[in-house]
């Protein structure tokens, strides 16, 4: 998923970029893994829920990023 990211991305962006299509399952396998890694963060950390919720890379997530290249 880290690889993917560019930028800020909604949650569908970053679903339909990795070719994911259950919401449910994405948010358990994938989004909340990686913000529990510290690897992204919400843009709106006060509104989870916002339907103008983003998300992006963190410091240590651009890191890995890098260190992968």
């Amino acid at each position: 998923m880290v690889q993917i990211m560019e930028g800020e991305m909604s949650r569908e962006e970053i679903q339909q970029a990795l070719g994911l299509k259950d919401r449910k399952s994405f948010r358990t396998s994938y989004l909340l893994p990686a913000m529990d890694a510290g690897l992204i963060e919400m843009t709106m950390p006060d509104k989870p829920s916002s339907r103008s919720q983003k998300y992006r890379l963190t410091a240590d997530g651009k890191a890995g990023l890098d260190l992968r290249q």
